[in-house]
């Protein structure tokens, strides 16, 4: 989890540098090419399922979809925002989570974690206003890649017992190739400017292979930790992304939040933990009743992918 919470923001950091010169629809389509071109060996070599039934293919067609989204919405709010105030905004996902696991799900959320979900929250709009002001409507795309991922994660946990990791993602990315594909050839044919093919110099062409072998070994990462250790133990460990965030801004862009925007990010972290510590609690505590009381049974909780 701590090589995610490396890779995942310089991943973040390379689309942000390429982003002025690659229209979008090329630096997606390339992102999930690599995707495929990296996990494809690890099939092969691994002798590793990827076949799916008709349930689990319709809902991997729909992760995937989402994955686009959410990642197209992210690559562009990072042409607008600093990379750690971009990150941070993402990060109402957790509590975006919670109140769907309550509304939709039909879950029991105690009054403290929407207490800690409404905190959070202020804390992400003390980060939007300043963005806010400075950039518009962009500094609202992060929360965009919230509300997707939330339901990304919604249907991965559908289909996370059926699927092997490397093979889901192994698809869903020649999927992503051959959706992105045919709308890429014709944005180029209609002059839409971010679905534009360039042809990428040097530089630009190491930064797409770049990209792509960021984002996919950012993902396998996490999905080995969560293989090898509980979700309650890594969830906390997902906040240092923000803070290296913020390294890897200063180091590459010379960006720093601001006071209000620290502040923000402080408050977002805080009340996050608190989440995540109060679902841990109260899972050991579930497991100790259950421990107890043998004749309880209770739903497994699949790892997340």
């Amino acid at each position: 989890m701590l090589g995610f919470c490396v890779v995942a923001p310089m991943g973040d950091a390379v689309a942000k540098l390429i982003g002025q010169s690659i229209p979008l629809g090329q630096l997606l389509l390339f992102r999930f090419a690599v995707q495929v071109a990296v996990l494809l060996p690890l099939i092969w070599l691994g002798r590793r399922a990827w076949r799916m039934s008709g349930r689990v293919l319709r809902l991997t067609m729909l992760r995937t979809l989402l994955h686009i989204l959410g990642i197209g919405a992210m690559f562009t709010a990072l042409q607008y925002l600093p990379l750690a105030d971009a990150v941070a905004i993402a990060f109402v996902m957790p509590f975006i989570m919670l109140l769907l696991g309550k509304y939709v799900l039909g879950e029991e959320v105690g009054s403290r974690r929407l207490i800690a979900c409404a905190v959070g929250f202020v804390g992400t709009l003390m980060v939007i206003q300043p963005s806010f002001a400075s950039v518009g409507w962009p500094a609202l795309l992060p929360v965009a890649v919230a509300f997707n991922f939330a339901f990304f994660m919604l249907v991965t946990r559908q289909i996370a017992k059926q699927t092997d990791p490397v093979g889901l993602q192994a698809v869903s990315g020649g999927m992503a190739v051959a959706i992105l594909a045919p709308v890429v050839l014709l944005g180029e044919r209609m002059g839409w400017t971010p679905l534009e093919l360039v042809t990428p110099d040097g530089r630009e062409w190491a930064l797409l292979l770049t990209i792509g072998v960021l984002g996919s070994v950012a993902h396998l990462l996490m999905t080995w930790s969560l293989r090898y250790a509980p979700s309650a133990t890594l969830a906390p460990m997902q906040y240092l992304e923000i803070p290296v965030a913020t390294l890897i801004g200063w180091l590459v862009f010379h960006d720093l939040p601001n006071r209000l925007s620290a502040l923000g990010i402080s408050v977002t972290i805080a009340a996050g933990l608190y989440i995540v510590l109060r679902e841990g609690r109260l899972a050991r505590a579930a497991a100790a009743r259950r421990v107890d009381e043998p004749h309880l049974t209770a739903e497994p909780h699949p790892p997340e992918i």
